[in-house]
């Protein structure tokens, strides 16, 4: 057996079994197999952290990524953050750095702030 997880897609917390040949076992729907497979092949989470900003009002904005980033790489991931500073004033959704480390996902704004 290759992997032995829960499913984080749905509540329903399916708990998964995944073969050397990816198949994957006690999923409820097609969703849950999908992600088995993602998770024995290319496991990827969605990251929020803070960033530096010159502000009046805050010295940390939030950020997100754009889409999941490669779980293995998050490290790298969070060194890359700590590089980064803002001026304000910033926008939701604004991306601080398009395509991070080179793996097509950006850095976004979480939060407006004016000031």
């Amino acid at each position: 057996m290759k992997l032995q997880t829960t499913c984080i897609i749905c509540p329903r917390g399916c708990q998964l079994k995944v073969d050397d040949d990816l198949t994957v076992h006690g999923h409820s729907c097609p969703r849950g197999e999908a992600y088995g497979k993602q998770e024995a092949t290319n496991p990827r989470r969605n990251v929020s952290s803070t960033v530096r900003i010159d502000s009046e009002l805050v010295r940390m904005c939030p950020v997100h990524t754009s889409a999941p980033f490669p779980k293995g790489r998050i490290g790298e991931l969070m060194e890359a953050i700590k590089a980064f500073s803002l001026k304000a004033p910033v926008h939701m959704g604004e991306a601080v750095c398009q395509n991070l480390l080179n793996t097509g996902v950006d850095l976004l704004v979480s939060e407006d702030i004016e000031r």
